[in-house]
């Protein structure tokens, strides 16, 4: 029984988390927030959410697999993809700040001369959903990293193997342990 809940059981409930936290955050939304955002929906958002989901699925595929115990290990081979993936995420925000820097320019470009105020707000508004949609798959990116590296800690414990530190291609050139998804190196599982 053990064995089931510490190679099956829990790698499955950590690739769960991260979906759960996207629909939470989604969900949190202030429902005027939400309701423009999805009114005014451009396709830079559906460019960047899509590229997101793309990066986010292929993570939580390599997250399983690298929560699962190979031998006497975690499988350490997804951890480069996971790595680079993670890092993909840095991509996003800055894509929607193009689109909110191109929505800005669009609204001083076609603002009337006497415009007022509100008018001014209005037109600036919808600018600013690439900015969230840049965020908000930043966000949901990082996630199956994070989850990688907590899982492994928790499985490990659960299991009654030492804490190990990140070694090889994983370590900083200094020695200390890089933030990376290799924790898990060469440890035992104990059933």
């Amino acid at each position: 029984m053990r064995r089931l809940l510490i190679r099956t059981t829990l790698p499955l409930f950590f690739c769960l988390l991260p979906p759960l936290a996207a629909v939470l955050i989604a969900a949190a939304l202030p429902a005027g927030a939400r309701d423009f955002y999805v009114q005014h929906f451009t396709a830079l958002d559906g460019l960047i959410l899509g590229i997101g989901a793309f990066l986010f699925f292929w993570q939580m595929i390599l997250s399983w697999r690298a929560m699962r115990w190979r031998g006497t290990s975690f499988d350490e081979r997804p951890d480069k993809w996971l790595t680079h993936l993670a890092q993909a995420a840095e991509w996003f925000p800055l894509l929607g700040l193009i689109g909110t820097v191109a929505g800005i320019l669009q609204t001083f470009g076609t603002m009337p001369e006497d415009a007022k105020f509100d008018v001014i707000v209005r037109l600036y508004a919808p600018a600013l959903t690439a900015t969230g949609s840049g965020l908000f798959a930043a966000l949901v990116n990082i996630l199956p990293t994070w989850v990688v590296l907590i899982g492994r800690d928790l499985i490990r414990t659960l299991s009654g193997a030492p804490p190990t530190e990140p070694s090889g291609a994983f370590a900083e050139p200094n020695g200390a342990a890089a933030p990376s998804v290799a924790s898990g190196r060469k440890s035992e599982m104990h059933s």
